[in-house]
């Protein structure tokens, strides 16, 4: 049984612990919040048996083995390093870091450690994707040509809000586009160039678009926004045939294989709980067999993500404090 802790208590939080209830083999012992009082909430919610009103109390609890770090994205390096420095594995929501200098820090510190460190791109283990990348490796639409996903959803402007306060972190592209070019990565790898547009307010990215261009010549076409409403769907398109993922892509139940000349092949999923589950048990799995990453979230790919938002960001102009 792994244990572990959560630290924060809004809404990402929330439901990825909820799904942790579904893993067998992981155990929820502390939350932490600023508040003591919204701590021993959630762990009245949650069936939590200990809570913090600091979250370095909780990383001073020896029987806790993993941290899930649920906090805004400015405090997410802060958090997972003195989470590192305290000797535990950690799972830092996505993006891992404002910035790539402070991902890099965190990536040297756990390798020196030699402790499990791993961004929560969840995408990345719900069984469709996986399969997904399986057929892909296998050719079934021969060599990928190009990788097109969006993920926008118009939010109220408040300049209050952490999507519109660059101190904060926010923008579209780290709390939303993360997802399509981190899928972008995962089938073509890191880009030779990035080419951007978009629109700033208040300083943040409120929309972007993203041309990822290939050694080969392939490309990927990705975009996020807080201003306009997108499918949130993806293609991966082929010498072959095509993979079309309805909404949402980045937590697929279903996609189509399209091939021509052939019956469009159909594959689904019933989904249990909200779907992080798969990635607390990557994590429980990696963990407990010693291991400090995961094959399929490595961490090199991880910072080769971050790097191509830090260049979005520097193209499109948005400079955090």
């Amino acid at each position: 049984m792994t244990k572990w802790g959560v630290v924060a208590t809004g809404r990402i939080a929330d439901v990825v612990t909820s799904d942790m209830a579904l893993v067998p083999d992981a155990e929820v012992l502390a939350v932490s919040s600023r508040s003591t009082p919204k701590a021993e909430e959630f762990a009245g919610k949650h069936g939590i048996p200990r809570f913090y009103g600091d979250y370095h109390d909780m990383l001073a609890d020896p029987d806790i083995e993993v941290v899930y770090v649920a906090t805004p994205h400015s405090s997410h390096y802060v958090v997972a390093r003195n989470a590192l420095l305290a000797g535990k594995a950690v799972l830092c929501e996505k993006p891992i870091t404002v910035g790539l200098k402070d991902a890099e820090k965190l990536v040297e510190l756990a390798r020196r450690q030699n402790l499990f460190l791993m961004e929560a791109m969840w995408t990345r283990f719900n069984p469709l994707v996986r399969l997904i990348r399986e057929l892909v490796a296998d050719g079934v639409i021969g060599a990928v040509r190009s990788v097109h996903a969006d993920f926008g959803a118009p939010f109220e402007h408040d300049p209050a809000h952490r999507l519109w306060d660059p101190a904060a972190g926010g923008g579209s592209l780290l709390d939303l586009g993360v997802y399509p070019v981190s899928f972008a990565h995962m089938l073509l790898g890191a880009p030779k160039s990035v080419a951007t547009q978009g629109t700033l307010i208040d300083g943040v990215d409120a929309e972007a678009a993203l041309m990822l261009r290939y050694p080969n010549g392939a490309f990927a076409q990705l975009s996020s926004s807080l201003v306009g409403y997108y499918p949130i769907a993806a293609t991966i398109v082929g010498t072959a045939g095509r993979i079309e993922i309805p909404p949402v892509f980045y937590r697929p139940t279903e996609f189509t294989v399209v091939r021509p000349g052939q019956d469009d092949e159909k594959h689904s999923l019933e989904l249990t709980g909200h779907g992080y589950q798969y990635q607390i048990a990557e994590v429980n799995k990696r963990v407990q067999a010693g291991e400090i990453e995961s094959p399929h979230m490595p961490l090199d790919e991880t910072l080769a993500v971050m790097r191509t938002l830090a260049e979005a960001l520097d193209k499109l102009g948005v400079s955090y404090p």
